[in-house]
């Protein structure tokens, strides 16, 4: 599963996928031919209104497809996806838990999804135990502790229950929890959700800060522009399951021609200011 060089930590090429019917209709497409890629280290950012795929590519690039994946898992149809070097739509079982070890995975609301009944240390630590519950616990603690330090949370959170931090607290939990087997690609499916717009700020600082130290490559999913154009090196807008722009935010904003677009470059004004420039090409 090693990369060498600089090849794409993920790719995909004109790729389709579906979520298969419950009721014996037909499926329904979530991406439609969908080009992208991530290289080693960087983080691309995915916006896009709601039913537009976001969720749907997040869940394909954490390893839930190929061949035997639970029911209702999202289906390649169409193209080629690739993840650290795994073909996904050849992707088995065996080949899947691999993957898993190497990509970590934030999905929604996933402060809301810790385990109530677990402290903050146990569900931070669940998925090494749920790999090796022979695994050092000495260790394990110094690896948690670790991880709650860099989300810029107090050690003595450690041993509180879910219920008794805030959103923004809980967040940073899951966020923890989704980087203690240190991946090598990083999904987050809004990272700053339920989190109030004061507690977004020590989020993406933490997220930035543990980007930095462990060069992780990342694909960072987001309703606005804003929240992205301070995580990510470039921006990829889904509409209804297909890409409409890609770059950085200022070459994607700053020729904004789709109506949608167009949008975002409005709201990115309104909260964050004027777009900055594009660089030059002719620069030297």
């Amino acid at each position: 599963m090693a990369l060498t060089g600089n090849e794409a930590v993920a790719t995909l090429s004109d790729a389709s996928i579906v979520f298969p019917s419950t009721h014996g209709g037909p499926a329904c497409r979530a991406l439609d031919g969908v080009s992208l890629s991530i290289a080693p280290g960087e983080l691309v950012g995915v916006v896009g209104e709601s039913g537009s795929g976001k969720s749907a590519l997040a869940r394909l690039l954490s390893g839930e497809t190929g061949r035997g994946a639970k029911f209702g898992a999202p289906e390649i149809v169409g193209g080629s996806v690739q993840v650290l070097g795994h073909e996904l739509r050849r992707l088995g079982r065996r080949d899947r838990d691999k993957l898993s070890l190497h990509v970590g995975y934030l999905p929604q609301n996933a402060g809301r999804l810790l385990t109530p009944g677990s402290t903050v240390a146990e569900n931070v630590g669940a998925p090494v135990i749920a790999r090796d519950r022979r695994f050092d616990r000495h260790e394990l603690g110094r690896m948690v502790a670790e991880l709650i330090d860099a989300v810029q949370l107090p050690l003595g959170v450690m041993n509180s229950y879910p219920h008794e931090l805030s959103g923004g607290q809980r967040q940073r939990v899951a966020i923890a929890k989704s980087l203690i087997l240190e991946p090598t690609l990083w999904i987050a499916d809004e990272p700053t959700g339920g989190v109030d717009v004061i507690a977004q700020g020590p989020v993406i600082d933490s997220v930035l800060e543990l980007q930095s130290e462990r060069q992780f490559s990342a694909l960072i999913i987001d309703y606005g522009v804003a929240i992205v154009s301070r995580l990510t090196d470039r921006v990829a807008v889904l509409q209804k399951g297909q890409l409409i722009g890609l770059g950085t935010v200022a070459e994607v904003l700053s020729h904004a021609e789709h109506p949608y677009i167009k949008g975002l470059a409005n709201e990115y004004v309104a909260t964050t200011g004027p777009i900055p420039l594009p660089p030059d090409p002719n620069a030297r």
